[in-house]
Order: structure tokens, then sequence, then C-alpha cells
């Protein structure tokens, strides 16, 4: 398979993989829609910011090694766990509470933005799903006979591929009719926001595989 074959191989994978639903596009979706665009955007940009971590490492071979260590995979998966499920149970507390005069009042002021992007690194740091795919994806990159170009095309190109994914889903959410979608099924969200943490969590939790 040419250079060529393979990079578009790797770019359309890693978008299917990123621009799934998951824990970090439903976080940034809910963001966008209750406190605006600014906030979404400083979530994403820790989410994007996580996943170019795992890019890095796994570029310097670290992330080959720690995949075969079985035990260090398992406390990576169960202290990812544990932060989802205290995610659930914030969206749960929030979906069960009613909104104030001043929730929606808020949107886009004083945005906590090194809170949310903590909040957006850690959410795909404590992701092992994302070591296994960087992994598989620097298999490719690093062979013997592989371009000194391949590395950085690959993590150029899937670093963009971030970008457009997460800020998509942080820009399209928080348009007007969205945010005023969400004002009506707020609580709804919530439960389903806490139901989809709380599954992924329970899931890396108890997970072993």
């Amino acid at each position: 398979m040419s250079l060529s074959h393979e990079l578009i191989l790797i770019y359309i994978t890693y978008f299917v993989a990123t621009a799934s639903p998951g824990p970090s596009n439903m976080a940034i979706m809910g963001m966008a829609m209750k406190k605006g665009r600014s906030a979404a955007l400083a979530l994403a940009s820790g989410v994007i910011g996580g996943s170019m971590l795992w890019a890095l490492l796994a570029a310097c071979g670290v992330l080959t090694v720690l995949a075969t260590f079985a035990q260090l995979l398992i406390m990576l998966k169960i202290g990812g766990g544990l932060y989802l499920l205290w995610l659930a149970f914030k969206a749960g507390k929030s979906a069960l509470s009613r909104p104030d005069a001043t929730e929606f009042k808020s949107r886009d002021e004083s945005v906590a933005f090194g809170k949310l992007f903590r909040q957006g690194v850690l959410m795909h740091v404590g992701n092992p799903k994302a070591i296994l795919t960087w992994v598989a994806i620097m298999s490719v990159a690093l062979k013997p006979d592989a371009a000194l170009s391949t590395l950085p095309l690959i993590v150029v190109g899937c670093g963009i591929i971030c970008i457009v994914v997460f800020c998509g889903y942080a820009l399209l959410f928080s348009t007007v009719v969205m945010t005023a979608f969400y004002r009506r099924i707020r609580r709804g969200l919530d439960a389903l926001l806490a139901c989809c943490f709380a599954v992924a969590g329970l899931k890396l939790v108890f997970s072993r595989s």
C-alpha cells in the first residue's frame, strides 16, 4: 500500500473515531448549548490538548511501552472511569434540579477557561482507548521503511481533524437555534449526559480487557 493510501486510511479511521458520539463529544455539545460558544471551545481545547498529548507520546514510542503493561492500563482505566462517574453525578444532579432565573443569563460571561480546559484534558487523557488508537496509528508511521515525512504528516493531519471535529461540535451546538432547543430539553439532556458518562465510566472501571 502506498504512503498516500495509508495516510488516507489513517485519516478516515481517526475522523470516524473522533466524530463518533462519546463522552467528550457529548460534554462539548451540552456545554455549548448550556454555557455558549466560549465555554464549549474552552472544553474542546482541552480535549484537543489531551489528544495531541497522546499523539506526541505515541510518536516518541512511550505509548507502545505503556500498552505492554496491563497493570498500568488497568489503573488508567479505573482513574478515567472514576472521573467519568463524577461527571455523571454532576450531570444527574443538574437534571434533578430546577433551572434558576440566572442560569441562561450567564452564557459566555466570565468563562473559566482554565477549569474547562483541564476538564477536557482529563476526559481524554483518562480514556485508554486513545492509547490503543494512537499505538495502532503509529505502527504505520514507525515502520522501518517509512518515509521521514510520514510521522509529521500523521500527527499534523490528525491534529487538524481533531480541531475541526471538536470545535465543530462547539460551534454547531452553540447556535441560537440549539440554545433555544436546550432551554426546552435541559433536564432531559442532562439526564442523557449522566447516563452516557455513567455507562462509559462503569465500563472503564470494570473492564479488564
